[in-house]
């Protein structure tokens, strides 16, 4: 049977639960065959996996693979065709205080009337409770989840007035403030600033310290050795799962359709393969020389500029042969 003629057999039966016997209670995530699917199209295709405690996981794939997909299946804000999704051995509803979720930028309403502390004090409402105020504690401990992130001076400030990495800061506070277990990160380091980025990372590493698992979709390949231990490198399918040394691998990222997935733009494929190999070399500078997190990152910015600057003489070259051969081609 073709897999056409399978996905069209899985999209027309009626959904199942998928018994997912064989994996780890303890997992923090557990998925077990799941597929998602948009109006008959499938989106993630029999998906499973168990992600290991304490970790940062990293979830890659081009364009299309259903990155955020994944995250709103685990979270039940999109409807599955078949399977099961454990979190720490039971359904997500049974365990949602356990789960911290960081939506993408583009997908908040940033003109809604709240100011910064009334977005963090949302993620406290579980202890709340619907319909009442927000009583002191909660306010002292957004106001802390906001001074943590470094914008606790912003706290009363309208949401659409903050910068786009104040923006993101403000929502990761939100995620911290619940004390979660499970912290599901939609891009978290897309279109902030260097110093966002560096605060986004200190409190993933924090998070991962204390025991927490992290599970982050990402899209710059020259970070990801630096960032994250585990990868779920995903194309619809999962192309693989596991430790970073073992899955970011050329063949993986060829397989997962980087240069050549007709879902990316095709004069992206030189720019994606130069990413893979700065990210490569750097990868390879931790694992022989042992390099501390600082000088791998040194490392990598001197191979990217050496890059470019290499590029950018070769472009210039060319220019000028051309320039030179239209002026010997003139009468």
């Amino acid at each position: 049977m073709s897999m056409r003629t399978r996905m069209a057999a899985a999209l027309a039966a009626p959904p199942r639960l998928a018994t997912g016997e064989e994996h780890s209670p303890s997992a923090p995530l557990s998925i077990h065959d799941m597929t998602v699917a948009y109006q008959r199209r499938p989106v993630l295709w029999d998906v499973d996996l168990d992600l290991p405690e304490g970790a940062l996981i990293g979830v890659l794939g081009p364009n299309g693979a259903g990155k955020s997909t994944l995250l709103k299946a685990v979270l039940d804000l999109v409807p599955r065709v078949s399977g099961r999704i454990l979190v720490y051995g039971k359904p997500y509803r049974q365990q949602r205080r356990l789960v911290a979720y960081v939506p993408q930028r583009e997908s908040v309403d940033w003109d809604f009337p709240v100011c910064a502390l009334d977005v963090v004090a949302m993620g406290l409402y579980r202890q709340i409770g619907w319909f009442r105020p927000v009583p002191r504690w909660a306010k002292d401990k957004a106001l802390a989840a906001l001074e943590r992130l470094g914008i606790a001076d912003y706290a009363t400030r309208q949401i659409s007035q903050l910068s786009g990495g104040q923006q993101q800061r403000v929502f990761l506070a939100r995620a911290l403030a619940q004390d979660a277990r499970l912290y599901l990160m939609d891009e978290p380091l897309a279109a902030v600033d260097a110093a966002t980025e560096r605060v986004v990372i200190e409190l993933l590493n924090e998070l991962k310290h204390k025991g927490a698992t992290v599970v982050a979709v990402h899209h710059d390949l020259q970070t990801v050795a630096e960032y994250f231990d585990h990868l779920i490198l995903l194309n619809m399918r999962v192309v693989a799962c596991g430790p970073t040394t073992e899955v970011f691998t050329e063949r993986n990222l060829q397989k997962a359709g980087f240069a050549s997935n007709p879902l990316v733009d095709n004069t992206l494929a030189p720019y994606q393969l130069l990413q893979f190999d700065i990210a490569k070399l750097t990868l390879e500078a931790v694992k022989e020389h042992g390099l501390s997190n600082k000088e791998a990152l040194r490392c990598r910015n001197m191979w990217a500029l050496g890059l470019m600057l290499w590029m950018w003489l070769g472009m210039i070259v060319i220019l000028l042969g051309a320039e030179l051969n239209s002026e010997l081609e003139r009468p």
